[in-house]
């Protein structure tokens, strides 16, 4: 008795939370109403997940997820909400060729409720050389039979202990086991059929243990690894590995592993949770795993290919066109990083440009740009970090690059052109996204300005002081980071060569001025009013170089003497 008060106890502890980043007050864009994921609304939830087995392919073995909303959110289970399931992302990790990936977890559900209202289906499709992933039991606490749930189970793994009583949700008779209990008769039944069971602990929640300042671990970690144990069961501690990553990341960036509560993840934390459940079955040395672990590909991350060398940090560009372009022609359009080795001494410093064209925070971000990046970051290198031109774009067209306006941590879901549903952030928060990001590998990062455009208003190159010049240096006050000013340092440069102070009052002679200056700084800019010509990109460069010297840069010391 004194064993089970403890476990309640434990539960208990484990509920305490802290606060999560909540979504804005901004206009709300999403057009359909989200119902919660639990058996009210299980009727349309069912429609919108497949059927259990209709994704075999011919003779090749599925494999199941058997969870709650950590693993399958929202009634239709496509981000309306804001809050994605860490299944919707596992398929990446498996060749479909060999196998396909279904995704039967159901909000709400524990492993008392899924098995009685949800397993029967599964069960009944499963065939000889399937395999069935169970990690399930956030919502295994609660009264036993109330009216709406009743979904409560015993906590631990006594397989003798029951509770019996009247449920009012099913209005019958019934009997509740403990936790192990269930995960046993999930075992059993999937053996019986000739599959291969899997247990994997729960993911993390928002929650610091006040004494360690570490994120809280589940009991029912223990109870899943003893199962495990027992029954000769592979047992991947989803809950360790997602939760050690936890602990790694500033609690700003924790948080934003979560969405809307403590429990539910973002895209973020549903990426890294599929990640951390992949990684534990492809890193395992159980020998039931092999045939599994030889269906699965892309589990090693993405990164540069850097040709290192002891003693030389990597400085790494990020950005858009303007630092990274064609770089072949000599008289087409350049990015100023391909001419970065006319400023930096290369012996003692290794470039990697990683810009890519028409990208902005967002999609640099989300197409996995970003994080490829981050992946390669060693301790001592140094990443710079320029977006602008494409971030105030429309939010929800085609090339989905156009990011909230400002730099507070401000986010929303929008309703994409395809009818998915994204989470998209303010310019600023990408930015101090990717400044924490670069300091957490022990890196240093530094914030550009955006470069200037062929644009002479009033016969004086345009200057965006006003928008991305005062988010930047909003970015800057919030995070100290390192702030090189290369739009007005190439400002002040072309303003000297080519600025006109007495431009007409006439307009139609004004005009006429204003095109003769574009005309003669056009040199440095090629087939429109951004993108840089190759004499453009090495004045950039040695902007930035400039700009290194003037704020007594560490990487100053690695420029050309």
């Amino acid at each position: 008795m004194k064993t089970k008060l403890l476990l309640l106890a434990i539960m208990a502890t484990n509920m305490m939370t802290a606060t999560a980043q909540d979504f804005d007050n901004l206009p709300n864009p999403i057009e359909e109403k989200v119902v919660d994921n639990t058996p009210d609304s299980i009727a349309k939830a069912l429609s919108a997940r497949p059927k259990p087995g209709s994704t075999r392919n011919g003779t090749n073995p599925v494999l199941y997820l058997i969870g709650n909303s950590t693993m399958r959110n929202g009634t239709m289970g496509n981000g309306s909400n804001g809050q994605w399931g860490w299944g919707y992302y596992f398929n990446k990790y498996f060749n479909a060729h060999k196998i396909s990936v279904e995704n039967q977890a159901l909000g709400g559900m524990s492993t008392r409720t899924f098995y009685t209202d949800l397993w029967p289906a599964v069960r009944q499709a499963l065939k000889p050389g399937d395999w069935v992933i169970v990690s399930i039991g956030h919502n295994d606490g609660g009264e036993f039979f109330d009216r709406r749930r009743a979904r409560a189970v015993i906590p631990g793994v006594d397989p003798d202990t029951i509770h019996v009583g009247f449920n009012q949700r099913t209005q019958r008779q019934d009997t509740v086991y403990s936790y192990g209990n269930y995960l046993c008769k999930y075992i059993q039944e999937i053996r019986q059929a000739g599959a291969n069971p899997i247990l994997m602990s729960l993911t993390p929640r928002d929650a610091y243990d006040q004494r360690t300042g570490l994120i809280v671990r589940k009991p029912q970690t223990e109870w899943a690894a003893y199962v495990a144990a027992t029954e000769g069961v592979p047992f991947v501690d989803l809950n360790e590995i997602s939760g050690a990553k936890l602990d790694s990341y500033s609690h700003w960036k924790e948080k934003y592993h979560f969405m809307g509560d403590h429990i539910h993840t973002s895209k973020f934390g549903a990426e890294m949770n599929a990640l951390s459940a992949a990684e534990g079955l492809w890193q395992s040395n159980n020998p039931q795993l092999k045939p599994l672990q030889q269906m699965m590909q892309h589990v090693e991350p993405d990164s540069w290919q850097v040709n290192r060398e002891a003693g030389k940090p990597v400085l790494f560009f990020t950005g858009d066109s303007t630092v990274k372009n064609s770089d072949k022609d000599d008289d087409g359009m350049w990015g100023w990083a391909s001419q970065a080795q006319t400023v930096f001494d290369e012996t003692k410093i290794t470039l990697c440009n990683a810009g890519r064209a028409g990208r902005s925070t967002r999609s640099f971000v989300r197409e996995g740009l970003w994080e490829k990046v981050y992946n390669s970051l060693q301790p001592g290198d140094f990443v710079t970090i320029q977006f602008g031109h494409n971030d105030i774009c429309p939010i929800t067209d085609r090339k989905a690059r156009g990011v909230i306006p400002g730099t507070k941590d401000t986010l929303h879901v929008f309703k994409m052109y395809d009818d998915s549903y994204e989470v998209v952030y303010s310019f600023g928060w990408y930015l101090k996204k990717m400044i924490d990001d670069v300091r957490e590998k022990g890196a240093t990062p530094i914030l550009l300005s955006l470069t200037p455009r062929n644009e002479w208003p009033g016969g004086k190159i345009e200057r965006r002081d006003d928008t991305y010049g005062k988010w930047y240096r909003e970015v800057v006050e919030e995070t100290g980071v390192e702030f090189i000013d290369i739009h007005n340092i190439s400002a002040d440069f072309l303003d000297r060569k080519f600025a006109k102070k007495n431009i007409s009052d006439d307009k139609e002679k004004a005009k006429e001025q204003i095109k003769a200056i574009k005309e003669k700084a056009g040199r440095y800019f090629k087939q429109d009013h951004t993108h840089a010509s190759k004499l453009g990109a090495q004045m950039n460069a040695q902007s930035f170089a400039r700009g290194l010297k003037e704020k007594g840069s560490e990487l100053a010391k690695y420029l050309k003497k």
